[in-house]
């Protein structure tokens, strides 16, 4: 299925941007990594998402690696480095953000080029709640710029949609437009 457009107000113009995304779940059939690359497909002219699925390839956390970073911990530097504005979206585990999602946040609690990014956050499980705020009092924490209005809680889960049925599906719209505000506030 080829990339749909969404139709812009006239005085909206997006310059050439990057937007990055990061899956919590490692899973195969993660609902979030499907909303990711429907939302992916479903990006405002001129704006590119890249999942970045390479979250489960970092190491543990550890400061003494911070000088000389692992291979995987500095394509992630160079992911952060190269993009306008990041795009989150995690599970909740045991009430709280995932392992893998957190590992990912603690490599770049010390990484200067993400403070002040703008992040927005896509929720496949609106009952995700506890997550959702974790995640949230983290970003807070980091100093980055969480772009509310970008923000996006989807009742996806348990409907066994794919990418495709996400992409064709009564959300697309909304996701469309959260991309839309998220370009926005990064072009402004």
């Amino acid at each position: 299925m080829g990339r749909q457009t969404v139709s812009l107000p006239p005085h909206v113009f997006f310059v050439r941007m990057k937007i990055l995304a990061f899956c919590g779940s490692l899973r195969r059939i993660s609902m979030n990594a499907a909303l990711l690359r429907a939302a992916a497909r479903l990006a405002p002219p001129g704006t590119n998402v890249q999942v970045f699925d390479e979250l489960g390839s970092l190491p543990l956390f550890n400061p003494d690696l911070e000088a000389e970073p692992p291979a995987s911990v500095s394509r992630l530097y160079g992911a952060i480095q190269g993009c306008d504005a990041l795009l989150i979206a995690s599970p909740e585990y045991a009430h709280g953000v995932t392992g893998v999602l957190k590992n990912a946040l603690d490599w770049l609690v010390g990484f200067e080029a993400f403070v002040g990014k703008p992040v927005a956050i896509f929720n496949a499980s609106p009952r995700s709640v506890h997550a959702d705020a974790a995640l949230r009092e983290i970003l807070t924490t980091m100093s980055a710029d969480t772009i509310e209005p970008a923000c996006l809680a989807l009742p996806l889960r348990g409907h066994g949609l794919g990418e495709d049925d996400i992409v064709r599906s009564e959300h697309a719209q909304a996701i469309r437009a959260a991309l839309v505000r998220l370009a926005s506030r990064v072009a402004a």
